[in-house]
């Protein structure tokens, strides 16, 4: 219903409409740019239920709209400023019949596909009835995987609750070890996200895929990286390993993108599991995450296990409170003077960094709660600078 009514839209405003049907969130921008297109559109409730479907936009570039260009857009929303054509001028609605072999051609040319394919890994994927088994199915048979699919029909009639979490993904983890998998992948709905599952059937998260890749990329590859100031420190700690400068950005692939051009960043992305290799496009894309681990398989080999435990481990926790968006700039500064002993910043919301662990405290976007997320080497440590800061938002 929702991509008739932007298509209509569109060609009523005198617009060529070149529609795609299903298709993954990276895979919508990689066709933007493809298909030498104005801009897109994606439908999607990302890792929400249905009800939150929503509007992603695009611009010429493929990369979802920075604040600049999305400005005017929402001005021009707002005013209700649409211009129809006349009838005469109504745009033409044409199909693309194939939305993944240009995706899958620029994947394919950044790890050694070849080597790969010979190892036939096991791999269980779980797309849960969402986009990501389109490319997903085309990618690991490239690969040369021995697959099994979930959730392999994009009904949008989820499997499980779509956000892939520890809790919602307990059932794939026992799948995965059914299987004799030797590494299961986890795709939001969308399939701009991954989380992994090792040999094991243990849940590895979504925080570890950055920075498995990070750490892949970097052996090869030297150059600036950009992650949002929410991401585990585990990329901070790969970019000391290696020696490169480690960008952080505000929350939003939005800001990690602008970031990543503004620094000429090799690689980037979001502790939510989504890696950004601007060489396929500045997109979060759940495909370059299974493709670089299954390279760092083969080329190290390695099972996955055996990566994660080359890389820290830190502990992340996460909570939310009410609270009146007024109220946030005093909230702030009662942190921020209360641990006088760590390092801010007010990049989004305020950040503090100790050697070991951080705290960050930020307004929602789009509700009027506050995000505090804490990063420390054990689960303890986390829990007591969340409830820290949980307990000062009831003084403000």
């Amino acid at each position: 219903m929702l991509a008739q009514i932007v298509c209509g839209t569109l060609a009523a405003c005198g617009r060529k409409v070149m529609y795609a049907d299903v298709a993954a969130t990276p895979t919508l921008g990689v066709m933007v740019r493809a298909h030498l297109a104005a801009g897109g559109v994606q439908i999607s409730a990302s890792h929400n239920p249905a009800q939150y479907n929503g509007l992603k936009l695009f611009n010429a570039d493929g990369r979802v709209l920075p604040a600049t260009e999305g400005q005017p857009v929402l001005e021009a929303y707002r005013a209700a400023a649409t211009t129809w054509a006349p009838s005469e001028q109504v745009g033409a609605q044409q199909q693309i019949g194939d939305t993944v072999t240009h995706h899958l051609r620029l994947i394919l040319e950044t790890v050694d596909a070849e080597t790969i394919a010979a190892r036939k890994f096991r791999v269980l994927l779980d797309s849960s009835a969402g986009a990501g088994s389109l490319m997903g199915r085309r990618l690991l048979g490239a690969l040369g995987c021995e697959l099994t699919l979930l959730g392999g029909q994009p009904t949008g009639k989820f499997e499980h609750p779509p956000e892939p979490t520890a809790e919602n993904l307990a059932g794939v983890s026992q799948q995965v070890l059914a299987a004799g998998a030797q590494v299961g992948f986890c795709q939001d709905p969308d399939a701009d996200r991954l989380a992994i599952i090792d040999e094991a059937g243990r849940y590895i998260g979504e925080e570890y895929t950055l920075a498995l890749c990070l750490d892949h990329v970097l052996r090869d590859r030297k150059g600036p990286i950009v992650t949002n100031c929410a991401t585990s420190r585990m990329a901070e700690d790969v970019a000391t390993k290696y020696g490169v400068a480690l960008h952080r950005s505000s929350v939003g692939e939005a800001h990690v993108a602008d970031k990543m051009l503004e620094v000429g960043a090799i690689f980037g992305g979001e502790g939510n599991g989504g890696p950004i290799d601007p060489r396929i496009g500045l997109v979060r894309d759940s495909f370059v995450g299974m493709a670089l681990v299954l390279d760092a398989m083969t080329k190290r080999r390695m099972r996955v296990s055996e990566l994660v435990a080359e890389l820290p481990r830190y502990t992340i926790v996460k909570k939310t409170a009410n609270l009146i968006p007024g109220k946030l700039p005093a909230l702030l500064d009662t942190v921020q003077g209360r641990f006088t002993d760590a390092k801010a910043d007010r990049l989004d919301g305020l950040r503090l960094d100790w050697a070991d662990r951080w705290l960050i405290v930020r307004g929602s976007n789009t509700e009027p709660i506050v995000r505090i997320i804490a990063e420390a080497p054990t689960a303890a440590a986390a829990e007591e600078l969340t409830r820290g800061a949980c307990e000062m938002v009831g003084r403000v």
